[in-house]
């Protein structure tokens, strides 16, 4: 056999050695008392799906995790040759979208009175809108297959290079870092557990899934143009955030504002050009909307003058930063992206 699957066979057949040491073994990250997160083990490609004929699919070797329903458990799976698999003919109306699946077959918790793992294509519902097929316990889904109307060996078959949708997910023994793969809103199973999302580690505080390393920081720009009157420091207001951990760290209702999320040690980054006929020029940060704490000046700009400062802050949750900018010769038409502002968390103080 080509598809193996661990705690399945019985006798005479029963499980052999090789079934036991080429699948996977252990307890699997849980997804309840009773329950383990399937899905396929990651190293190398493993299950990976390639058009072997107009309508055939090939599926590579590789390992997974099968769960079946709360009473059955989990079927340990390995596959140790290809497989091809026949895709059925397209529909004359109506496009299609099957599923590569793992599926198992146990006598005891089903009528199918066999005891054996098999990778099949499953068709999706033939109707107006396409869509994958529902699947029962104890099925895998590992891809999606798109099928035309009317599609065919006699018409030319699948498009392999655009039919097929990646559909494997992965798992990890219990206390191991999940692969990434499978849907990003996919909940995590208990606090404390760990999975890469394709970029940084992240951890499942019980409700959502959190940078492993605690993150907060928030950079604003402007948009457009602005006027500034003479004589006057004018509270900059942010046209958005172009970067954010925390949408707390800013809102449109109070646009100028930069939220700390949690108490620490802060830096502040302010940044502002100014054009030609500003004198006197100055840019200041503001602590919860007091203080005069100046990060830059300019006496007499020729044009596209400007300085970037940075300065570390203490703050409290829920203190807010603002930055305001002065000049003693009115301006107008002055460019949104003269000014920019970040607020970025550096750990507990």
């Amino acid at each position: 056999m080509t598809v193996r699957s661990a705690w399945l066979l019985t006798a005479p057949g029963g499980q052999t050695r090789e079934d036991t040491r080429v699948t996977p073994l252990g307890t699997m990250v849980p997804e309840g008392e009773l329950l383990s997160r399937d899905g396929v083990i990651a190293g190398g490609a493993p299950l990976k799906a390639t058009g072997a004929a107009a309508m055939s699919v090939q599926i590579g070797i590789g390992r997974a995790l099968v769960q079946g329903t709360l009473a059955q458990g989990a079927y340990p799976v390995a596959v140790t040759a290809p497989e091809t698999l026949t895709v059925p003919d397209g529909h004359a109306q109506y496009a299609r979208i099957d599923s590569v699946v793992l599926k198992i077959y146990d006598g005891l918790y089903d009528t199918s009175g066999q005891t054996l793992a098999r990778l099949e294509v499953v068709k999706g519902p033939e109707a107006a809108t396409a869509a994958p097929p529902p699947l029962p316990p104890g099925t895998l889904r590992l891809w999606d297959i798109t099928v035309p109307a009317g599609t065919s060996a006699g018409t030319g078959g699948i498009n392999w290079a655009i039919a097929l949708t990646d559909r494997r997910r992965y798992t990890a023994a219990y206390g191991g870092i999940t692969p990434p793969g499978g849907p990003q809103s996919t909940p995590g199973a208990y606090a404390g557990q760990y999975r890469d999302n394709g970029r940084i580690l992240e951890r499942w505080d019980g409700s959502a899934w959190r940078d492993a390393a605690e993150r907060h920081y928030v950079s604003v720009y402007k948009s457009g143009k602005y006027n500034l009157a003479a004589k006057n420091y004018t509270t900059v207001q942010w046209d958005g955030p172009d970067a954010a951990t925390d949408a707390g760290m800013w809102s449109s209702n109070q646009s100028s504002r930069l939220v700390a999320p949690v108490a620490g040690l802060y830096t502040v980054f302010a940044h502002q050009v100014w054009p030609s006929g500003a004198t006197n020029a100055h840019c200041r940060i503001l602590i919860n909307g007091t203080g005069d704490t100046q990060v830059s000046y300019v006496a007499n700009s020729s044009g596209g003058q400007g300085f970037a400062a940075a300065r570390p802050l203490v703050l409290r949750a829920g203190d807010f930063i603002e930055m305001s900018i002065y000049t003693d010769t009115a301006l107008t038409g002055v460019d949104g992206s003269y000014s920019k502002a970040a607020l970025v968390w550096q750990g507990p103080a």
